[in-house]
């Protein structure tokens, strides 16, 4: 097995070869280190390079295998985390000037639970600065420069998950921890050809890391496929009386199973009212997918989302939410150091909303997360494609005298992102196909709150079936 098809190896294959000590999670750790130093910065793909303590547990990894205590399919495996996930003794930036020379002298609950498991940290992922908490216009807002996608480095990867997408999209590492507050995940995995899951809301505890959205802030995996999502979700989730949102320990825990449940046929709902702009060719693709998905049993059907301010909810609570989290940068002022004009200013319009203003938001989520929840009487999970473009190119932002309201894009009021942020559902997407420019499109599953199993079992039935997830991007 050559160094390249060891880096685009899954969790799985990877984990079988360390416990059988085929490969050295030494050796394992330094073939990421090499490539993450080499083609990292070509992407803008980290913040930081863990060299110290890759080295350090990838040593603690292999002793403890060859002693005959291993820990499980992560025990040696290396993965990055989102530079809002607090490492010990590492900068954690945030993304954003204000905190370049920001450390903890804790490691996040995420992490501690990963360490746990025997995982070999080797970065903290770029980011959009503040995860985009008070607004951006476009992926040069970091601190570290605007994320270039390996299928295109003309091209974004998305936000607010930037780096964690392009470094397992390009071998990097085996998996990255991302956050999702409104498609922070599931947007970078569709651009970037990988599987990305947002687990449901209060599953992983958020301990540790940066604040946009008490109510809506959520970590997840990102990798190769869903089946390695499906076990680092495993080894993170749980309660945790640091999260005060953290489920109780009965609801919070996940034992994933790579096999479905139970023997019954998937009862898959197709979005046919959400993405009503987006190019044909990304409905026929999804189309295809859902095809492949009846060959193997599944019973697919046509399904609408109720009507309802969905998008424009998820969005007033994030930005109510996030003048809140961010306070002590908006009343300091310090907000002018933000590289984004929209950042810079859109906290002191934020806190123009009042306290009724909230809470009519909070009666009308209610409302919202009702119509929803019973679309899953009908069926286990809901289909939508992944995003409703491929990539899109990177351009500086325009000047601000040239920007207009009537350049901005119409609202999107059913967006499955905002549906399932808002709703606290779970949600994957894997990739399903290529644009004609060579750019992936992937298709998302959605399930009711707590049914994360599901989404799962909908995703590895098709990546089963299908190999574009195998599918490597041009880079080196």
């Amino acid at each position: 097995m050559t160094n390249e098809d060891i880096v685009y190896s899954s969790v799985r294959e990877l984990g079988e070869l360390l416990r059988t000590r085929q490969l050295s999670p030494v050796k394992l750790a330094e073939t990421y280190l090499e490539r993450s130093e080499r083609i990292g910065p070509k992407l803008n793909a980290y913040a930081t390079i863990t060299r110290e303590l890759a080295f350090e547990q990838a040593r603690a990894a292999e002793k403890e295998i060859a002693a005959g205590h291993y820990r499980g399919p992560l025990h040696g495996i290396p993965y990055a985390a989102k530079d809002l996930l607090a490492v010990k003794g590492y900068p954690t930036t945030w993304g954003a000037r204000p905190y370049a020379d920001q450390r903890f002298d804790f490691d996040a609950t995420a992490i501690e639970r990963l360490h746990r498991a025997g995982a070999v940290l080797i970065g903290k992922a770029a980011m959009i600065e503040l995860a985009g908490g008070l607004g951006y216009t476009d992926g040069f807002a970091s601190l570290t420069g605007p994320c270039r996608n390996p299928w295109n480095t003309d091209d974004w990867t998305c936000g607010s998950s930037s780096g964690s997408g392009a470094i397992v999209s390009a071998g990097l590492a085996t998996f990255a921890l991302g956050s999702d507050t409104r498609g922070s995940i599931i947007c970078p995995a569709s651009w970037c050809g990988i599987s990305g899951m947002r687990p449901s809301f209060g599953r992983v505890s958020r301990y540790g890391v940066m604040t946009i959205a008490w109510s809506m802030d959520k970590i997840g995996p990102m990798a190769r496929t869903a089946d390695c999502c499906g076990l680092v979700l495993g080894a993170m989730a749980g309660h945790d009386s640091r999260d005060q949102d953290s489920l109780p320990p009965r609801l919070s825990s996940f034992p994933y199973r790579r096999a479905a449940r139970d023997g019954r046929p998937l009862r898959i709902g197709r979005l046919t009212n959400v993405f009503e702009r987006a190019k044909p060719e990304i409905h026929s693709t999804v189309d295809q997918a859902l095809a492949v998905l009846e060959k193997q049993g599944a019973k697919v059907s046509d399904a609408k989302v109720p009507d309802g301010p969905f998008e424009e909810a998820a969005e007033l609570v994030i930005l109510i939410e996030a003048a809140s989290a961010f306070s002590e940068l908006i009343v300091s002022g310090r907000c002018a150091l933000l590289e984004d004009p929209l950042g810079q200013i859109n906290g002191y319009a934020s806190r123009v909303f009042s306290a009724h203003d909230y809470l009519h938001i909070q009666r009308v989520r209610t409302f919202l997360q009702q119509r929803i929840d019973k679309l899953f009487d009908e069926f286990d999970v809901i289909a939508a494609p992944g995003e409703d473009t491929t990539a899109e190119p990177l351009k500086p932002p325009a000047p601000p005298k040239n920007r207009t309201h009537e350049s901005a894009p119409k609202i999107d009021s059913k967006q499955p992102d905002a549906i399932s942020s808002l709703c606290g559902l779970p949600a994957v997407t894997v990739p399903c196909g290529f644009s004609k420019d060579n750019l992936p499109m992937g298709i998302q599953f959605m399930g009711r709150a707590l049914d994360d199993q599901r989404v799962f079992d909908a995703a590895n039935l098709f990546q089963a079936r299908t190999d574009w997830h195998k599918r490597r991007p041009p880079i080196d």
